[in-house]
């Protein structure tokens, strides 16, 4: 057996890479799904049936990012991602895509590092089966777990670089898994992302309130803000990007109507990029593995 670079989430142990999933010491054991993926996550740990999105909202998000026209999105962060590395000079990085999704952004960087002939490990986790089932048919190279957020199954400090993509942020969790001095890169939408689309939904549509966060044991170093011009033809692939969003909920179902007869829409998308530095070391977080309990 081999030491993985994950954690049993029961004990804390260190996990095997077995055949066809993990172990650990304490013999807590973690089948690899056909389909690729493991899953991590401990019935204590989920709330509703489904955690997470179900298979429509991924299939839906999955059909739109192929049409390529979040492709700026992904070039600019993997642009950033590669300077920062060769800046610190990290030939065999160690990189966490906390909140993966389907895979889109995080199999982009694994191509683009392969490209740039970086080596190293990557992780992308998400709470939910479907995407990760669609992110196992992305790319190899990735090492793929269904888990919270909020509880990963990584050692202390593993990682070197963590990215948090419209995903929930979670701060104890993501200064543990992250060394000192690593990056962590969250993108959010930025002022004017989607605003065509808000046009149509609202009499009145409004910016997006964008500011860089102060966050407990990290240093603010910079922002990328890029944006485009895209238009979305065809109904189907509007009503996937509707439902990308949160405004899929907050639409009255006469805005929805009228978003649903709409053959092309044309609008602004503009993301923000942060970067924060970690300062201190990674917290540790008490599980009964380190407590000596089985």
């Amino acid at each position: 057996m081999v030491k993985s670079e994950l954690i049993c989430p029961i004990c804390g142990r260190e996990l095997e890479t077995l055949p066809g999933g993990f172990r650990c010491k304490n013999r807590h054991t973690f089948d690899r799904a056909a389909k690729g993926y493991t899953n991590f996550l401990l019935p204590s740990q989920t709330k509703g049936k489904i955690p997470g999105d179900n298979k429509q909202m991924v299939d839906a998000r999955r059909d739109f990012l192929d049409l390529g026209l979040y492709r700026l999105l992904s070039d600019t962060l993997n642009r950033e991602a590669i300077r920062w590395l060769r800046a610190e000079g990290i030939a065999s990085p160690r990189i966490l895509d906390a909140g993966c999704g389907e895979g889109y952004y995080t199999a982009g960087l694994r191509a683009a590092l392969d490209e740039a002939g970086i080596g190293g490990s990557m992780v992308g986790m998400d709470i939910s089966k479907f995407a990760l089932a669609a992110a196992c048919r992305r790319t190899r190279g990735v090492e793929w777990g269904v888990a919270s957020l909020f509880e990963m199954p990584v050692e202390n400090g593993w990682a070197d670089l963590l990215l948090n993509i419209f995903a929930p942020y979670s701060e104890e969790e993501f200064g543990r898994v992250l060394r000192k001095n690593g990056l962590l890169i969250m993108v959010f939408p930025g002022p004017r992302h989607l605003y065509g689309l808000k046009e149509i939904l609202y009499e009145v549509p409004y910016e997006n309130d964008v500011k860089h966060y102060q966050l407990k044991d990290f240093t603010f170093t910079g922002r990328v803000t890029v944006g485009d011009t895209v238009t979305v033809t065809g109904a189907q692939n509007i009503q996937n990007l509707f439902s990308m969003t949160p405004y899929y909920w907050k639409s009255s179902p006469e805005a929805s109507a009228r978003l649903a007869r709409q053959e092309s829409l044309v609008t602004e998308i503009q993301f923000d990029l942060l970067f924060y530095r970690k300062e201190k070391n990674p917290g540790k977080r008490k599980m009964p593995g380190r407590e000596g309990k089985k």
